[in-house]
């Protein structure tokens, strides 16, 4: 996880809430926000046993409209919008003409009127401002308007097994009903709120934007219920165990889908879009490097910009690593050679100028259980 020290950061709306909570603060992506509060692992276990809760209101919010709005955005992006009904979200990226990755998002597509049609785009925090320029030296500005949201929409994820339920006696709306990946606009507190069925922690819940007023009383309310305050260290071992690349470690501007793994999210039969080209000699060629799921062989834990090493050579990077507390064993994100990226292939990651054994693995890390009560999980690896 990339935190880094700024100065004049900004702070979201629940920011008092965190010093209440006494929650350690970090600078990361120009704001201040909490990395824990009770500890990384006890939040991570909340999440994955019973429900937790994070301030994501750093995210960049663009609220989209326009009376064409899917066709403008179609050549951004190398997902086909035009498959999106009301209600329904995607995620992908924006490519530039190299086909690297600008950064990562999810669109939701709020539908259309007699006017036009809406959407609303959540991207990564340390992205927002290049994200906002680059749409809109794209967008056709005459009949596209671009709302910048986020500062004045706060917005936090609830996730785990009883994040529904916790979240079900604020709202009127049936939240079991909406399926994953798609959204509803619904009253929470007489207030208007957007609920998305998405998340970064591999587990279920909703993603909740809203005025910051009404954030802060859900904030209050979930915390009654019990539900754990959790900060940006949880989010990064959730995310990692569920193999979600992180955008400026994993993936970023020297990285293309097809290496990363994100080829699912490429519609090859849309019509064009920014970095086609690039991408589809890249699909026929086929890729030199691939992102993998490693798993260390010993206790020693893989970090960001690790050597992964085959016969005592480097041929590798790092992108990720943690000491994983679901798997309880420590994993990593690298990226390798393509004839050395298949699921038991030996490897081993330099440490303090020492090798350790690694071992390719299927990704994720981590899958949740599609049971029906939901309630049990299970381990990949």
């Amino acid at each position: 996880m990339a935190i880094k020290s700024e100065s004049q950061l900004q702070q979201t709306p629940l920011f008092e809430l965190h010093q209440a909570l006494q929650a350690r603060m970090v600078g990361f992506g120009g704001w201040e926000m909490p990395v824990q509060y009770q500890g990384i692992t006890a939040e991570h276990k909340a999440v994955r046993q019973q429900a937790g809760m994070f301030d994501i209101s750093h995210m960049g919010k663009f609220a989209l409209q326009g009376p064409h709005l899917l066709e403008q955005l179609q050549p951004l992006v190398p997902t086909d919008l035009s498959r999106l009904r009301a209600g329904s979200a995607k995620y992908s990226v924006f490519l530039n003409p190299a086909a690297g990755i600008i950064d990562d998002l999810i669109f939701y597509y709020q539908g259309k009127d007699a006017q036009a049609e809406r959407g609303l785009l959540i991207v990564n925090a340390a992205t927002a401002a290049e994200d906002k320029a680059w749409l809109l030296d794209h967008l056709d500005l005459a009949q596209v308007t671009l709302q910048d949201l986020t500062s004045t929409q706060a917005l936090i994820a609830v996730q785990g097994p009883r994040a529904v339920t916790c979240l079900q006696t604020l709202v009127a709306e049936s939240l079991a009903a909406i399926k994953p990946y798609c959204h509803i606009e619904t009253p929470l507190f007489n207030q208007p709120a957007f609920f998305a069925r998405t998340g970064y922690t591999g587990e279920d819940g909703f993603e909740i934007m809203a005025a910051p007023e009404v954030i802060q009383q859900l904030w209050r309310s979930l915390l009654d219920q019990g539900v754990i305050p959790c900060g940006l260290g949880a989010r990064d071992t959730l995310r990692l165990e569920a193999a979600m690349a992180l955008y400026g470690q994993d993936i970023d501007q020297t990285t293309t889908p097809l290496e990363a793994g994100l080829g699912w999210i490429v519609q090859w039969d849309k019509g064009d879009f920014i970095g086609r080209a690039p991408l589809e000699q890249q699909r026929q060629v086929g890729v030199q490097r691939k992102l993998v799921g490693l798993q260390m062989q010993g206790r020693n834990i893989a970090r960001h910009g690790y050597p992964v090493l085959s016969q005592g050579e480097p041929v590798g990077v790092v992108t990720s690593g943690t000491l994983a507390p679901t798997v309880g064993k420590p994993i990593a994100l690298a990226f390798v050679p393509t004839p050395l990226s298949q699921p038991g292939q030996s490897l081993a990651v330099e440490i303090r100028g020492k090798a350790y054994p690694a071992v390719v693995v299927q990704r994720p890390f981590y899958r949740r259980s599609r049971t029906a009560n939901g309630g049990e999980s299970t381990q990949a690896v």
